[in-house]
């Protein structure tokens, strides 16, 4: 585990950022550790699930689920890179105080800490497909027994494992489901299931069925950059040493080129992110659409991963049942190693902002870190054992997810105009553009509600 305090900001870590796309390139990293978490339980769930329920109608809201978050990822990623500044911390400065142990604290908080209800369940859907993949493959244990192993290896991953570990781990991860998943979409193209541009195009209409809202709405809370996701991606750009290589904030010119460069180096990591995003999450769905709506089969309940292996094997033959379970078990646990990463650093952050321990212990913050990573998989595993539906789980979360979307977005914008330094604020351009996401993400969360009540 960490050593070194790896959000201070000291002049001694001071680096000058890369010039030229590949120096930039050797700076790259916690996009990779965030597709880890992004790409997974959304896609090869809720995603292809969507397609199995109405075909390629909304191909255009996955889409905008793919692309229309990233720029909050990058400019919250702005605001922690120039300032050092953890999100929870960040977020505190919010308006509207509730009393804590210490003082008062932003109504924020309270709200992230009550998402880890929904979030426990999300996470035991998580860890329930994984389980169901190893049990179809090595059926010597039940789907229950391979969970519980999946959540305990979770633990020691992230008990001993750093950020470097980490993310060397989930690039090959990452690298090696997306490969798969675009290999698996190129050759649907030589069966009977082959996908027209008549079917593109109906995907493009911008239809919303009724009788799909919970299931939209949990794929674009559970696809793309999340809001929980962007306030993870934080974490990871303060860790990979953007922020400390920027150093502590000056009045000097000097300062203001730093912050700005390391800023550019961040902005270059999150255009990788989506790249890498929107190549992991069209296809699923694509494939969903194509193979599973074509066949009737809406995939739930304990069957669920034996159902989904129907867009391999219908696809490349029987033979691709285990590439598919490769593929369901990497893009799972990958989700798993990531999703728990950024949320033993998120609780150890709330922890400090609410003075149960001092946030500028760094010892502290680890310890909480370590006792996350131990609690969290044992709930989310437990809740499972429960449940045992990860459609259902995930949808949940998703649903919560995505009303969490404009609310993180509204924070961004008040700290952008409050708190960000002004030397380093982004172009009109990007105010527009980030205005325009968070009017999207309020409009079609007022939307899904009206179409699910009215």
């Amino acid at each position: 585990m960490m050593s070194t305090d790896l959000y201070a900001r000291r002049k001694e870590d001071v680096l000058e950022p890369p010039v030229g796309f590949w120096n930039t390139l050797r700076f790259l990293g916690p996009g990779l550790i965030l597709v880890g978490s992004v790409v997974g339980s959304g896609e090869i769930l809720m995603t292809t699930s969507l397609g199995a329920r109405v075909g390629f109608v909304m191909l255009w809201w996955m889409l905008l689920s793919c692309w229309g978050k990233n720029i909050v990822q990058a400019e919250l990623a702005r605001y922690a890179v120039s300032s050092g500044e953890t999100v929870l911390h960040a977020f505190n400065r919010l308006p509207g105080k509730l009393p804590a142990r210490k003082g008062k604290v932003s109504w924020f908080i309270y709200l992230w800490l009550f998402t880890l209800i929904p979030g426990f369940l999300g996470g035991g859907g998580i860890y329930g497909g994984s389980g169901q993949a190893v049990h179809l493959a090595f059926p010597q244990l039940p789907s229950e027994g391979w969970t519980v192993l999946l959540a305990a290896l979770a633990s020691v991953l992230i008990l001993t494992g750093t950020y470097r570990f980490l993310e060397k781990l989930l690039t090959c991860m990452v690298a090696t489901f997306t490969l798969l998943t675009l290999f698996c979409a190129v050759m649907l193209q030589f069966t009977e299931y082959a996908i027209t541009w008549a079917d593109v195009r109906a995907g493009l209409r911008f239809e919303f069925p009724a009788f799909a809202v919970g299931a939209a709405l949990a794929a674009y809370g559970g696809t793309g950059v999340t809001a929980g996701e962007s306030m993870a991606y934080t974490y990871w750009c303060i860790e990979k040493g953007y922020a400390r290589y920027a150093g502590p904030t000056e009045r000097s010119a000097e300062w203001v080129h730093r912050a700005r460069g390391w800023i550019r180096v961040m902005q270059t990591d999150v255009v990788l992110t989506l790249l890498i995003l929107s190549c992991a999450t069209i296809p699923f769905y694509m494939l969903g659409a194509g193979v599973l709506h074509r066949m009737q089969v809406q995939p739930e309940g304990l069957d669920t991963i034996k159902l989904l292996s129907n867009i391999y094997t219908k696809t490349l033959g029987e033979w691709a049942w285990w590439l598919f379970m490769l593929a369901a078990f990497f893009i799972l646990y990958s989700t798993v190693i990531s999703g728990l990463g950024g949320g033993a650093r998120m609780i150890a952050d709330c922890m400090g902002v609410l003075g149960i321990i001092d946030p500028r212990d760094y010892r502290a913050r680890v310890a909480v870190l370590r006792i996350w990573a131990v609690v969290s998989p044992a709930i989310t595993a437990t809740c499972y054992f429960f449940v045992k539906n990860p459609i259902w789980m995930l949808t949940v979360a998703g649903v919560v997810s995505a009303a969490m979307g404009p609310i993180v977005a509204g924070g961004t914008i008040y700290l952008r105009y409050t708190h960000l330094d002004r030397r380093i604020a982004p172009t009109w351009k990007s105010d527009v553009i980030l205005w325009i996401c968070f009017l999207i993400m309020l409009a079609l969360a007022g939307y899904t509600i009206y179409k699910q009540f009215f």
